[in-house]
């Protein structure tokens, strides 16, 4: 059932996506390209699945799929960062749940038994991704132009928060986690 479910989704946001692409065809070819950048994220989990043969829930390819789509396509291709202020903490705080979640599944193939040092890993490796996601942020700001960042806006305000909200779902997804070990 969740795999149909993931299917549908897919189609959603690739049908979305290609009609806000068909609409920029006379835009940039670097506005192009990054709202054409979905068809790789959207099936990245499968991607990941195939070449290192890791084996990914599919609930948490749902959880992506929906992040992708909430991100990407309305954040990004649609601009909705631009007209609703509260999108891009909400995606960074899927973020943090989603890398929190791939943090715990390498710590259950490593078959890790200390739960505080699980929580620590989980929230630290969050934060790495964090810090990566805002160096990618900013590298590509610099290259291409732009303000992902909101740095002309806010400083560095909009960074913090989005690294200190993807820090929330990590400590989300950690007491869940705590408590699930607990009680198994």
């Amino acid at each position: 059932m969740i795999k149909k479910l993931n299917i549908l989704l897919i189609l959603i946001t690739l049908t979305c996506s290609t009609f806000t692409i068909i609409n920029e065809l006379d835009s940039s070819i670097v506005i192009i390209l990054k709202d054409a950048s979905i068809y790789f994220t959207i099936f990245l989990p499968y991607i990941v699945r195939k070449i290192f043969k890791i084996e990914i829930k599919e609930d948490l390819v749902t959880i992506w799929i929906i992040f992708i789509f909430f991100s990407h396509y309305l954040g990004v291709a649609a601009e909705y960062y631009n007209k609703w202020e509260y999108l891009d903490k909400i995606t960074h705080c899927i973020s943090g749940v989603i890398t929190a979640y791939i943090a715990a599944m390498i710590l259950n193939y490593n078959k890790t038994k200390n739960v505080i040092f699980n929580i620590l890993f989980i929230i630290s490796f969050t934060w790495f991704c964090a810090g990566m996601w805002e160096v990618f942020e900013f590298t590509c700001n610099y290259l291409f132009g732009g303000d992902a960042q909101r740095v002309a806006l806010t400083g560095v305000s909009d960074t913090m928060w989005d690294m200190i909200v993807a820090f929330f779902g990590s400590v989300a997804f950690s007491i869940y986690y705590y408590f699930k070990r607990k009680l198994t």
